[in-house]
């Protein structure tokens, strides 16, 4: 599946949730596939973990989706699929959060832990 979302449609569906100051219902399918699509790209243990993730990268599309500018961008496919990664990698940490003993930091001499 190449296109799994049509850039013009999806530019124009925007285009128009912003106009209306609302989303479109047909937005909110093209967000959903979306994130759907970009979780396959990655690997998880837990299939529960992928339901999360995708969760939290589609609140953040509600949360962020009208800072898109389109006078500054024609292609707001990127804008949108960059805040779904970043809401995959809030989600992850979220749900997976570093221990303090886990971390390590390294130096020119030696390796210690924090």
């Amino acid at each position: 599946m190449a296109n799994y979302v049509d850039p013009e449609e999806f530019r124009k569906e925007i285009l128009l949730s912003k106009e209306r100051d609302e989303l479109t219902a047909r937005t909110v399918e093209m967000f959903m596939l979306m994130a759907n699509e970009a979780s396959k790209k990655l690997k998880y243990k837990n299939e529960e973990d992928r339901k999360d993730v995708i969760a939290f990268a589609l609140m953040d599309l509600v949360k962020y989706w009208r800072s898109f500018n389109p006078d500054k961008s024609k292609y707001p496919f990127a804008y949108y699929t960059q805040i779904i990664k970043n809401g995959f990698a809030k989600g992850w940490k979220k749900l997976h959060p570093i221990r303090d003993i886990d971390k390590l930091s390294l130096s020119e001499e030696n390796l210690y832990s924090l």
